[in-house]
């Protein structure tokens, strides 16, 4: 069905939610309303992945000569975890702009995720291309947080045979100390954690809470360092912080996503995580890093668990409507 429809035109098959309905209806060239990358964009930040691929769809050619169109269906198929997809969407809007250090990021990371659940030899030939994508987005924007904390956390992870190393994980937190601190010191925490240095972790992701501009993110990175080393109280300690913060703070209703995760993963006080997913649902600042369409199935699972079965369905059949093709795992 995606080859067909970017072999056609104007004959389009637009998902009805685009306008708020349910069924797919026909557009011809005459009737189809503009469709701009900003809708797209705007459709996946909310997670409406259905519509953001309807939307591409609807681009003349489907968008195939538009590097930021190709480089949006990728973030659609990656909300979707279609690593090999988004793979093939980002290689495209690379080949049409190599020159944009986002590109090549989003092209690492799908690479990553591919490579991350593929054969050993295929990862290997997978993780040297990661690796190459974030060097690659660093040298043409060497002041790209995103793209900095991608390649610091490749080299902290990646065996030295695949150019990985702490040592290199440093130095690329030297960097990040000139464009993002609280990224700076997280990193630094990793890298110490790594190397079982658990009083140097603690204190870089303090200092990571002290240093943010948006310190609820880094509370929850915090949460999951207790996490990890099964220190119940600091997590949850950690976890209310992070909700304070993220309620004085509307743009980073993120991390009250990445908090519930910490807390479903310790199986502690699903009643709390819930609550924390439907907080980030009902935000205005909802991010394709933290799928609504997943929030949705997160939260049904958690209800569920509380026993409530019609609460669990009808979360189940908002995420559904979101994004048919996304297929949960058996764990969050």
């Amino acid at each position: 069905m995606r080859v067909s429809l970017r072999k056609m035109h104007f004959a389009i098959v637009i998902a009805a939610g685009v306008l708020g309905g349910a069924a797919l209806v026909s557009a011809s060239t005459g009737n189809l309303q503009k469709v701009t990358l900003e809708q797209i964009n705007a459709a996946l930040q909310d997670g409406e992945a259905d519509k953001a691929l309807a939307l591409v769809n609807a681009l003349p050619q489907a968008g195939a000569n538009d590097a930021e169109a190709q480089n949006l269906e990728c973030r659609v198929h990656f909300t979707l975890q279609q690593w090999s997809a988004a793979a093939s969407e980002c290689q495209q809007a690379v080949d049409l702009d190599q020159e944009n250090s986002n590109y090549h990021m989003w092209l690492g990371r799908a690479l990553g995720e591919w490579a991350d659940r593929a054969t050993f030899l295929s990862a290997y030939s997978l993780g040297k291309r990661v690796r190459a994508e974030f060097e690659t987005a660093v040298r043409l924007d060497p002041r790209n947080p995103a793209a900095l904390t991608d390649l610091g956390s490749y080299y902290k992870d990646a065996p030295s045979l695949m150019g990985g190393g702490l040592d290199k994980a440093e130095g690329v937190a030297d960097q990040l100390d000139r464009v993002d601190p609280a990224r700076a010191h997280q990193l630094r925490g990793e890298v110490a954690e790594q190397r079982k240095d658990y009083a140097t972790a603690e204190r870089e992701f303090k200092l990571a809470v002290a240093s943010s501009a948006h310190p609820a993110l880094q509370w929850t990175v915090l949460a999951s360092f207790y996490y990890h080393h099964q220190e119940w109280p600091q997590m949850e300690s950690a976890i209310h912080s992070c909700i304070t913060a993220a309620q004085r703070d509307p743009a980073a209703s993120v991390a009250l996503y990445d908090g519930a995760g910490v807390l479903i993963k310790s199986r502690r006080d699903p009643g709390l995580a819930a609550r924390m997913l439907e907080d980030y649902l009902d935000s205005n600042s909802k991010t394709d890093e933290a799928p609504a369409f997943v929030a949705h199935w997160r939260l049904a699972r958690l209800l569920q668990q509380l026993g409530d079965g019609a609460g669990a369905a009808r979360e189940q059949a908002a995420a559904y409507a979101l994004a048919r093709e996304y297929k949960p795992p058996q764990e969050h």
